[in-house]
């Protein structure tokens, strides 16, 4: 399916030099990567990005920068229920699975089990549930595996008067 609108991303302000930056989920692997497979993690609501960046614990916000990214791009599956997770062959329950934990016990999450047909069928990414705590069916996710500055697979980052910085000196 095609997803065309506008998304959300809650940054380190430390890393807002490099907003379309998939490289630190490509270091660490996430739900929906594996290490070394670099992901841009959106959200389709704001406060759905802050959620994810903060771990769902919003009194206790680190310092964040918001930026909105216009999307369009080919090549999505949804998986926001079981119906769309069934129709991609799927099981809704890999999606939530401890991703983390299993990580760190050196053990391939249910997740990437998951969508490692998709990623490595061309798929270029998945509009999924948030797993963040206090998020609902209002606040989903899209995970790109394949994006860039022109179709299929466009994303930009809304900044018209320039306001990030252009390299990491700003944080010296």
């Amino acid at each position: 399916m095609r997803f065309a609108g506008e998304a959300y991303r809650a940054h380190d302000p430390r890393w807002s030099w490099s907003p379309l930056s998939g490289e630190g989920a490509a270091l660490r692997g996430g739900r929906f990567n594996r290490r070394g497979q670099s992901a841009l993690y959106l959200s389709l609501t704001p406060m759905g990005a802050v959620r994810e960046a903060s771990a769902g614990f919003a009194h206790r916000l680190e310092p964040l920068l918001l930026c909105s990214y216009a999307v369009d791009c080919e090549d999505i599956v949804d998986l926001r229920d079981d119906a769309a997770c069934a129709a991609a062959g799927v099981d809704p329950a890999a999606l939530a699975c401890p991703w983390a934990l299993d990580l760190a016990e050196g053990r391939e999450p249910r997740s990437h089990a998951a969508i490692r047909r998709l990623a490595d069928g061309g798929t270029a990414g998945l509009l999924v549930p948030s797993f963040a705590r206090g998020a609902g069916p209002a606040d989903p996710n899209l995970v790109l595996w394949r994006w860039g500055p022109r179709p299929p697979h466009r994303v930009e980052v809304h900044d018209p008067s320039g306001r990030l910085p252009k390299n990491q000196l700003s944080w010296r």
